[in-house]
């Protein structure tokens, strides 16, 4: 077997096209967007690299054939915490062979040990952990846009490798046509007429600006006490917002003001994975057009609850159980969704998986964050 850090225009091509070879077979698996992939890769379009580093290699048999790939990432801001220095690891994929696995392993840990690191997170991305984030362990089915998918071998790669568990991210979903839990309902009703002071927007696409600096006030109070957490910038929102412009409907995303202070806000995107799965990576100009015409003819019919939050002295006031009702009535009032995909939720976070249970959530998936300590 041949290890080779990708350098060139044909290795990025390899990385890409690896993971087509090893889930060909898989009717579940859908090709995430080669121009997503490569843009984590990017130093022009991953805002990560001005503070960070990140590389990736493929792996090859004797044959000349690829059967794997892996990359590993430093990110100044979070890798100084207490007393370690922590780096990742991610877009790991690999033929069923434990040899395959170990020596990307050793490759991806030894790069990060020139770079002085002693603890190892994985898989998780370049980025924020709302897209390519976890293994997935249970729940094998069709990934909605951004969640991990894999085979289910990986898991004893990892653990056999030394990595433990670091954290478990719950996913739970509903169907809408069973209706919301009128236990939920009255919970919402009541803390909307209980406070006058609270009102609530959906999202305006005419006016990024000003909600990527409510986005980004009510995110960086909200997640300030969590390990290893560094601000977002406004920038970085804006960036967002514009991505996920052509795909959004403003209806569910719902902020909620209270003395008109921005206090939390819930960000749902419809599964765009329902089509992209036709593209097998795809996103070419026919592509764009077809996605286009499909996304108007109710084929999406499920959404994903991306990442809900709301400032610490305000979140015993039932704001997102509220923004959750404002953001599912919309969805069954102007649209064909059926289903409702709440993802992922950290095993530590009681307050949003109490949500989950009170909205009649089930569980769906479960991807594991591991960890492994270098001696």
């Amino acid at each position: 077997m041949q290890i080779s850090e990708v350098k060139k225009k044909d290795q990025e091509k390899a990385f890409l096209d690896v993971a087509r070879a090893l889930y060909k077979n898989d009717p579940e698996w859908v090709c995430p967007l080669d121009s997503d992939i490569d843009a984590v890769f990017d130093p022009s379009k991953n805002t990560f690299y001005q503070h960070g580093e990140a590389t990736r290699w493929i792996l090859k048999n004797d044959q000349g054939s690829v059967i794997g790939r892996i990359a590993a990432f430093i990110n100044e801001k979070k890798a100084n915490y207490g007393d370690k220095r922590i780096g990742g690891i991610g877009f790991f994929e690999c033929i069923d062979d434990s040899a395959a696995a170990n020596l990307m392993f050793d490759t991806a840990v030894e790069w990060l040990k020139e770079r002085k690191v002693t603890t190892v997170d994985g898989p998780i991305n370049f980025g924020e952990n709302d897209q390519y984030w976890g293994l997935l362990v249970e729940g094998f089915t069709q990934p909605s846009y951004g969640m991990a998918y894999n085979h289910p071998y990986y898991q004893k790669m990892f653990e056999d490798y030394g990595f433990y568990v670091k954290m478990e991210q719950i996913t739970n979903e509903f169907n809408l046509e069973k209706g919301l839990s009128p236990r939920f309902v009255k919970i919402a009703e009541y803390v909307i007429k209980r406070r006058p002071n609270l009102t609530t927007k959906p999202f305006d696409p005419s006016k990024i600006d000003q909600f990527a600096e409510d986005f980004m006030d009510i995110y960086n109070s909200a997640w300030a006490e969590f390990e290893n957490f560094t601000p977002i910038k406004k920038d970085y929102v804006i960036e967002t917002f514009r991505k996920i412009k052509p795909i959004v409907d403003p209806g569910v995303i719902q902020f909620a003001y209270v003395n008109d202070e921005p206090a939390a806000f819930v960000m749902c995107l419809p599964d765009v994975n329902q089509i992209f799965k036709k593209f097998n990576g795809k996103l070419n100009l026919w592509n764009k057009l077809r996605f286009l015409y499909l996304k108007k003819t109710n084929f999406i019919t499920r959404v994903r609850v991306v990442v809900m939050g709301s400032k610490p002295k305000f979140q015993n006031m039932g704001l997102e159980s509220v923004l959750t009702y404002r953001a599912f009535q919309h969805t069954i009032n102007n649209t064909n969704v059926k289903d409702i995909e709440l993802s992922w939720v950290g095993d530590f976070n009681d307050k949003m998986l109490a949500i989950h249970k009170g909205l009649g959530a089930e569980p769906s998936k479960k991807h594991i964050t591991y960890r492994l300590e270098l001696n």
